[in-house]
């Protein structure tokens, strides 16, 4: 299942480029596990988006835990919002990431 999350900032932008470099090395984890395909910041910087691939069987509790785990989740400085997806164009070309 693929999902798209939107992470919106809740405090100052100063209050949270204190803690990009632990975001960033936590994105890359969640790469490396291949549960994240993309990911950056929104543009105004005012938050960030992932497009995710989870297992169907754990997908809700897979989500949670990647809200969950994020240092800007961790440290109250950004919301998440995670819309499950399912892509109709373009699906074969996301599945060979």
């Amino acid at each position: 299942m693929y999902a798209l999350a939107i992470i919106r900032y809740r405090k100052p932008i100063e209050d949270v480029l204190k803690h990009v470099d632990a975001h960033r090395a936590y994105c890359q984890g969640l790469k490396q596990e291949g549960l994240l395909l993309a990911s950056g910041p929104l543009a105004p910087r005012n938050g960030g988006a992932m497009l995710l691939r989870v297992p169907d069987d754990e997908a809700q509790a897979t989500l949670d835990s990647i809200r969950d785990n994020d240092p800007y989740t961790r440290f109250g400085l950004a919301q998440y919002e995670v819309w499950p997806w399912n892509p109709v164009f373009g699906a074969e070309d996301l599945d060979r990431l």
